[in-house]
Parts: structure tokens; C-alpha cells; sequence
């Protein structure tokens, strides 16, 4: 097995807007692109099509002559597409959007169209049926304050995006609340802006950051965090999924039965710090300042004061540990101490209720002070990867890659601060008829190989 292998095409046909007419496109596809990503709220996917101008009759004249699959069809946009390719990998699922017409995939735009008197060409830009009705639905009811912001989330998926693809795992809770009013804004648009306010269920030290992303699976409400504890568990339970470059020695990978399909084929390191922009963004210390609209007064400095230092020892890590240089030579201060980003915001008191209330709708002082360095954090160190095709692999999943050490000699040991766990933050699985692979783009918040600590 290699990255080589094949692609099967079960099926892949396109239905015109007026469901009257189907045509099949496997004969002429060229490649087809599979994403997904933790910051993008839809899946999308690429169908690259090359066919003769003879492939369908008109639909007025079916005896007349034949017509291109564009102009015959025609395509417009909005056309809907089945889909379903067999990863030939012995215990690998494929993709598959063929089982239920709600997981069917729809033309978001057709680019790269070449015509000629021989031969048509163009590319299908794909989305998920929620995408489409996201473009065509707002977001407009009030959501109560006693609401937590995970039923938010529920409701919203259910009753304006009209889609069953979730469930209790797939969201997690929040443990705090937040009462909001849609004010006309797209669903995808609100969900994005409600992970940034969440809290995961857990210790009282727990860091905000949430993601909502759509896999094969269906949609996911879900903190870094959690996410981090997935893969930290898998780790530590060995059902892990280990990647291996092929210099690094079998014996450097707790003798592991290998093969093929788990060799990297080729990676770059595309950042391993990059400080400044770290201390721009308030990664390691920003400080809020909270406007009361009741009292005209802003909050004390350390109400709305972050510094890493006190939630380095608590947060969860796919690395080692996070440590932070000192200020100066003469400072006892490290970077994490001191804030390097001002952050202003009003607090929201008495939007919510008929009567002015003096309650806080929500405690932001920390929480966003927290998200703020859990989503920058989390691209600590970044690299861009490609394997064999597995189609098993899902955007947030976390994998252990074994990185070549640099050395003079035949050593073949692995990298120990490059190699270790990494969260998959996007992933493209690639179609051709004689080869398929998948790329990814790996993040992570430390340096160094897991240990527990």
C-alpha cells in the first residue's frame, strides 16, 4: 500500500435544478478535493470535470443532437451532487454523501469553464445544504438569558438550519449562560460569535475557546480543550493514530507494527514562534476594560486582567509544557505576566429584560480575556503534512507524528521537541484515478513529546 493508490468513484452524479435530469461524471472527473477545517462552519469539496461535447441529449429533443453536461444540463449553480468515493485502505470508510438526500452537496459556484468544438472543462465548488440555507435564513428570535449557550447553539442548528447532523456529544456544554437577541445576523454568523463566548463544563480554572466546525459526521460545538483532552486520552490509552517519517527508525516507535499507510510522505515546518506577533495579539497577557453604561465608571484593572502564567500548570497541552522567557535580565517577570494587548468593551447589563436589571448578562472580564489566548496559542507551532489517503481522519482529530532528527550520522532517532501530538486544524483528502493522499495542516500549543505533566 502507498500513497498511489487508486481512487473509486461509486458515485458521483449531478442533478439539474428541476430534478428532470441527471447526469453521471465519473467518466470525466479529473480530481476531486475533499476539506475540512475547525474555523470553517461547512465542508466544501472541489470536482474537477473534463468530458466531450456529446454527452447529453436536449432535454426538449431527445433525439436531437448531443449537448456538453453544461450547457446540456445546464448548470447554473444550486445543482445538487451525490457523492461517494471508496478509500481502497482495508479498514478505511471513504466518503460518503449518497445515504439520505439531506446529506447531498450542492454547486456553490462553477469556475474555470473551457470550451472549445472537441472537449468541455470546469471546476464544481461544493458546499453543504446547511451553507446554502445559512445564505437564505437569519437569525432573528430572542434567546432568554436562563438559556445555556450549548441549547443555543441546539436551537439554532434545528429550527433555522434545519438539520439533524448533531448530537449530545458532538456539542458539548457550556457552563455558562448568555442571553442575546439575533438582530438579522446569518446562523453560521451567531454560532462563530457564540463559541467565542463559551465556557466548557469542567474545573473552575477552565479556559474559553470554542470552535464550531462541520466534519463527515455532522456539526461540532466543541472547546480547544476538550478536543485536547480527546487526543491526550487516546494517547494515554495507545489508540492513537501514529504517523511516521520514513528516516525515523521503526525502534523509536514503541515497536509498533508499520506500514505504508502510515508513513509521511513529505512535511514543512511552517512556524515554530513567532513572538512579537504573540505579544500583538495579547497571547500570553491582555488586559480588558469593561465600560459600565450604568455608572459611566470602567472596571478595575484586575477585573479584566489574563496573564498565562497563572493557567499554564492548568490548561490542558499536546505538548510538554509552555515556558516563557523572563522580561529582561534584571526583571523577575516573565512575558506572561505582564500584558501587551488593551482590550475595551461595554458591559452588558439590562438588554436582556423588560425592566432594567443591574445583573450582568454575562462574566466576561476572564472568559474573553482566556479565549483570546487559547485560539492564539493554539497555532504555537504549525506543519503542513501529507500522508496516504485516510479517510478516517477528521478535522480536530489529534495524531502523533515521529519527526527525523537532524544528525550528522545513521542515528535515525526522532525529533523529540518537533515530534508529539498535534491536532488536525484542516484537512484535504484528494481524488485522482491513479493516486490519492491527504494533506493536512497540523497545529499545536507546546513543544515536545506529551509526558503527563
Amino acid at each position: 500500500m502507498s500513497a498511489a493508490r487508486p481512487s473509486l468513484y461509486e458515485i458521483l452524479t449531478i442533478e439539474s435544478n428541476d430534478k428532470e435530469r441527471t447526469a453521471d461524471l465519473r467518466l470525466g472527473t479529473v480530481s476531486v478535493d475533499y476539506y475540512e477545517d475547525i474555523f470553517s462552519p461547512t465542508i466544501t469539496a472541489k470536482i474537477r470535470v473534463v468530458n466531450t461535447g456529446d454527452s447529453m441529449a436536449p432535454k426538449d429533443n431527445p433525439e436531437g443532437p448531443k449537448q456538453s453536461i453544461y450547457h446540456g444540463l445546464p448548470l447554473r449553480g444550486g445543482e445538487r451532487v451525490v457523492l461517494k468515493i471508496k478509500d481502497r485502505g482495508e479498514t478505511k470508510n471513504g466518503i460518503d454523501f449518497s445515504v439520505d438526500p439531506s446529506d447531498y452537496l450542492y454547486v456553490s459556484s462553477i469556475t474555470d469553464v473551457i470550451s472549445d468544438t472537441q472537449r468541455e472543462s470546469f471546476t464544481l465548488h461544493l458546499v453543504s445544504r446547511e451553507a446554502i440555507t445559512n445564505e437564505t435564513s437569519r437569525v432573528i428570535k430572542k434567546y432568554p438569558v436562563s438559556l445555556s449557550i450549548n441549547d443555543s447553539v441546539k436551537k439554532i442548528l434545528k429550527d433555522i438550519l434545519k438539520t439533524n447532523k448533531f448530537s449530545d456529544t458532538t456539542i458539548e456544554k457550556s457552563q455558562n449562560k448568555y442571553g442575546f437577541i439575533g438582530n438579522l445576523r446569518k446562523p453560521f454568523t451567531v454560532l462563530i460569535w457564540l463559541a467565542s463566548k463559551a465556557v466548557p463544563v469542567s474545573s473552575g480554572d477552565a479556559t474559553a475557546g470554542f470552535v464550531f466546525y462541520q466534519t463527515q459526521d455532522g456539526f461540532n460545538f466543541k472547546s480547544i480543550d476538550k478536543l485536547i483532552e480527546e487526543g491526550v486520552e487516546k494517547e494515554k490509552e495507545n489508540q492513537i493514530t501514529v504517523y511516521v517519517h520514513s528516516e525515523v527508525n521503526e525502534a523509536q516507535t514503541e515497536s509498533e507494527t508499520r506500514n505504508n499507510d502510515f508513513q509521511i510522505t513529505s512535511y514543512t515546518t511552517d512556524k515554530n514562534q513567532d513572538l512579537i506577533e504573540k505579544l500583538r495579539l495579547g497571547t500570553y497577557a491582555s488586559q480588558r476594560m469593561f465600560f459600565d453604561p450604568l455608572t459611566f465608571n470602567f472596571t478595575t484593572p484586575d477585573e479584566g486582567l489574563f496573564q498565562l502564567d497563572g493557567y499554564k500548570k492548568k490548561i490542558k497541552n499536546l505538548g510538554d509544557k509552555i515556558d516563557l522567557p523572563l522580561l529582561s535580565e534584571t526583571s523577575d517577570k516573565t512575558l506572561g505576566q505582564v500584558p501587551t494587548r488593551i482590550l475595551s468593551s461595554i458591559i452588558d447589563r439590562g438588554t436582556m429584560e423588560k425592566d432594567v436589571s443591574t445583573d450582568e448578562n454575562a462574566d466576561p472580564s476572564k472568559h474573553q480575556a482566556q479565549a483570546i489566548m487559547r485560539y492564539n496559542v493554539l497555532f504555537t507551532q504549525t506543519v503542513s503534512m501529507t500522508v496516504p489517503c485516510n479517510t478516517n481522519l477528521r478535522a480536530g482529530d489529534t495524531i502523533k507524528c515521529l519527526f527525523p532528527k537532524i544528525s550528522r550520522g545513521d542515528s535515525q532517532e526522532f525529533d523529540p521537541d518537533q515530534s508529539g501530538l498535534y491536532m488536525i486544524k484542516e484537512l484535504c483528502h484528494h481524488f485522482e484515478a491513479d493516486q490519492s493522499f491527504t494533506s493536512m495542516l497540523l497545529v499545536r500549543d507546546t513543544f515536545g513529546l506529551y509526558t503527563g505533566k
